[in-house]
């Protein structure tokens, strides 16, 4: 990968939500923003090879991708109904529009997860669009097949445009009904970062660094909403343990293995408060997903030792979260719970339960989770098949090289 490839590489990793943002506001089009600005990428590849990177990449590509627009609508036969759209009102710098929202990035995820999308329409075209996710690392995070997510993506964007969906951002009384998409796609964007899909890196920092940003922006728009101070508790608590997850020799360590006294007591602190925060705004209500995930977080932060977790409670809450969330994902990790209370046989039946479900056919975690189970209670062959299954559905090279560990250790 030559000087001009990684700058490339670091402007669509750092700052592509705000060069899309800059020019969807510009295009007041989506599908147009996107095309102009992924031609604006490859129009950067040979251009800088032969001027030189430019010393604001950033800008170089708004610049590009806003003359990409420009080119495309006076090939439209539709020019004179279009054109209007791209003058600037008198008053309204071209950079900078009068929102509640400070950040570029988070405005245009309030946009794009406009209520005429289903919940999960909104957050995969964030997910895909502003937080510049492949469609294969979507699919995954939503555990479904790459052909899938993929028509789904088609479908919110076509209903966009033949609803003519205005992309705008919201006004502030309308942010309270885009918010849960919002938060569904700030913790993905974290979870793809902290536990990567694919590739040869467990911990993407760019994307839980993002993510993280977010978070703590949204919790300054909005101090008193306990699920915007939950989901920055619960990811800021995971993220206090990341140096932790993996060793000197680049292999993933779990958290019954990991040396606590590294995790970052600072984050924990900072985290353990946010969730009483979030828990005394919740007082009158049941909390919601991101509260009691990061409540859970805490108890597992705040274990001297891995046996020593509050198992019980970590079980009680997961017990109110299956309430609030009917996931198989949340189940899944439930059954940790169970195992560590009622012993593998028991979290074993629950397992076996979801796997006859086929919820969660393609998840690699599913078997992984079975195959340790099995081990625990001495079903060998079992185990080295439920782990050959997890290996195949894995696509990441560092937890490939954990599993294969585990199953040769068999």
């Amino acid at each position: 990968m030559d000087s001009v490839e990684i700058a490339l590489r670091d402007a669509h990793q750092r700052s592509w939500a705000y060069i899309l943002a800059s020019v969807v506001r510009f295009a007041r089009d989506l599908d147009l923003a996107e095309d102009a600005v992924q031609d604006a990428f490859v129009a950067a590849l040979e251009s800088w090879r032969r001027d030189g990177i430019p010393n604001a990449p950033a800008a170089w590509l708004i610049t590009a991708a806003k003359r990409k627009v420009i080119d495309r609508i006076r090939r439209d036969a539709s020019l004179d109904r279009k054109l209007p759209l791209l003058i600037v009102p008198e008053g309204e710098p071209d950079m900078e529009v009068p929102s509640d929202i400070p950040d570029e990035r988070l405005r245009l995820i309030f946009t794009c997860c406009h209520p005429a999308l289903n919940l999960e329409a909104r957050v995969a075209l964030t997910l895909r669009l502003v937080c510049g996710l492949t469609t294969p690392e979507v699919a995954r995070l939503f555990v479904v097949t790459e052909p899938t997510m993929a028509a789904r993506i088609t479908r919110a964007k076509k209903k966009i445009a033949v609803a003519g969906i205005p992309y705008r951002v919201p006004e502030a009384h309308e942010l309270p009904d885009r918010l849960p998409a919002v938060l569904s796609a700030i913790y993905l964007v974290f979870t793809e970062g902290h536990a990567a899909s694919s590739g040869t890196r467990l911990i993407r920092e760019e994307l839980t660094t993002r993510a993280i940003d977010l978070a703590r922006i949204l919790t300054r728009l909005m101090p008193d909403e306990p699920e915007v101070i939950g989901l920055l508790a619960l990811i800021t608590l995971a993220d206090a343990r990341s140096v932790t997850r993996i060793d000197q020799h680049q292999q993933f360590v779990p958290l019954h293995e990991q040396d606590r006294a590294r995790w970052n007591r600072e984050q924990i602190q900072t985290g353990t408060d946010l969730v009483e925060r979030a828990l005394r705004l919740s007082a009158n209500r049941v909390p919601g997903p991101f509260a009691l995930q990061a409540a859970i977080g805490a108890l597992h932060a705040e274990a001297p030792t891995f046996e020593e977790t509050d198992w019980p409670q970590v079980l009680a809450l997961y017990d109110l979260l299956l309430e609030v969330v009917p996931s198989p994902v949340v189940a899944l990790n439930r059954s940790v719970a169970i195992s560590k209370i009622e012993g593998p046989a028991a979290a074993l039946r629950i397992v076996d339960q979801i796997a006859d479900s086929g919820a969660l056919a393609t998840y690699p975690f599913l078997a992984a989770t079975r195959a340790d189970l099995l081990r625990q209670l001495g079903q060998i062959s079992l185990a080295r098949t439920a782990y050959e299954t997890a290996l195949s559905l894995t696509t990441n090279s560092i937890d490939r090289t954990y599993l294969r560990n585990r199953l040769n250790a068999l």
